[in-house]
């Protein structure tokens, strides 16, 4: 008989802290498997922020079968008093005999405390136990608990010459209904979604999550530097989601206090002529918006990606050839093929007929 490893029930755990990404705000997504004598005895996952974390549910589930247990958990039991009691605390006080972990937590005030708070109670200790595919999980969380920067997803579609919509404008559809649908669960997974006004004035979209299971709905972050938001748009109108306008001091005073009279808020991004994205994502950070998923047209797309500021990029490609002037990244340009941006650690598969590719950007600047 094939006996199970350390390996095997992280893996569980890691599937159930994936079943709730999207659903816990700026904490991390988190599962727990806790095994006694080669039988499960309790599992559980971190649902929503402000509720009881992973290990709690877990233990629950296990009752006193928990003592002289392993708990199996994706990320390292917090040792601090947050909106939830420390889950090392927990631990501890249920008797656990050994604590396998995946990752060490980033956030500073957990990072390293938490296992040695279990280390000197007298549970073993072991951490590392598929880390790499742990962090991955969390990339969201990673970036904003260490720099309170929203980590930003660019998601395109375009057809295989660059394109995200014909010569006249017209974007229905680039892809097929199978990448729409991983668009919409992309959108539940983060907790804002970013366009610029151009998109907004040509498309009037609802950017909502629209899923066969009904999803959550990011806030909906318009870049519009002048305010030329119609108060007729849906995103003004519709009240479905919170919206967020991101503007400059130019900006009409008057339209202003109309959107805001709306239930729109307006956030002052620099005193130029065009939005400091930098100062954008900062703002969006303190309002603990932590991810974002980047939805937009060529110019907002190739202004992100020149400032630094886009951490993953998920690319559709249709099998189609449209040419035209509308691509999906319009800014100057690198003067040199080696200063252009590459992506590293690059997944390529099928969403129905089109193409998926999956990477990390990699600036010249060496700061990714």
């Amino acid at each position: 008989m094939k006996v199970l490893n350390d390996k095997y029930y992280m893996q569980l755990a890691l599937e159930l802290a994936a079943g709730a990404e999207g659903q816990t705000g700026i904490n991390p997504i988190v599962g727990c498997v806790i095994v006694k004598n080669g039988n499960i005895v309790g599992m559980g996952a971190h649902l929503k922020r402000g509720e009881g974390h992973a290990e709690v549910h877990a233990l629950a589930m296990a009752g006193e079968k928990a003592r002289g247990a392993t708990a199996y958990v994706t990320l390292e039991p917090c040792s601090h008093h947050g909106h939830t009691p420390p889950c090392a605390n927990r631990l501890i006080d249920a008797g656990v005999a050994k604590v396998v972990v995946a990752a060490t937590d980033p956030n500073p005030q957990v990072s390293g405390r938490g296992l040695q708070r279990l280390f000197d109670n007298g549970i073993v200790v072991v951490s590392g136990v598929l880390q790499e595919q742990a962090e991955r999980m969390n990339e969201k969380f990673n970036k904003y608990i260490t720099t309170g920067m929203p980590y930003v997803t660019l998601k395109t579609a375009s057809t295989l010459d660059g394109k995200i919509a014909a010569r006249t404008g017209d974007s229905r559809w680039v892809t097929g209904p199978v990448a729409r649908e991983q668009v919409h669960t992309l959108r539940h997974r983060h907790q804002g979604i970013m366009v610029g006004i151009e998109t907004v004035i040509a498309d009037d979209p609802s950017l909502t999550t629209r899923t066969a299971t009904p999803g959550l709905h990011p806030v909906r972050i318009v870049a519009d530097s002048m305010l030329r938001l119609p108060l007729t748009a849906k995103v003004v109108s519709d009240r479905t989601a919170r919206t967020i306008i991101l503007t400059t001091d130019n900006s009409d005073a008057a339209k202003r206090a109309q959107l805001e009279e709306a239930g729109v808020e307006v956030l002052t991004c620099g005193s130029g002529p065009h939005i400091d994205l930098t100062v954008a994502m900062e703002l969006l950070g303190r309002l603990e918006i932590g991810s974002i998923l980047l939805e937009g047209g060529g110019r907002l797309n190739g202004a992100m990606l020149e400032n630094e500021l886009i951490d993953k990029v998920i690319l559709y490609y249709a099998a189609k050839i449209v040419g035209g002037p509308v691509g999906a990244f319009t800014f100057p340009g690198m003067e040199r093929m080696a200063d252009a941006v590459r992506l590293r650690d690059v997944e390529v598969d099928m969403a129905g007929e089109d193409i998926r590719v999956v990477g990390y950007p990699v600036y010249s600047s060496g700061t990714r």
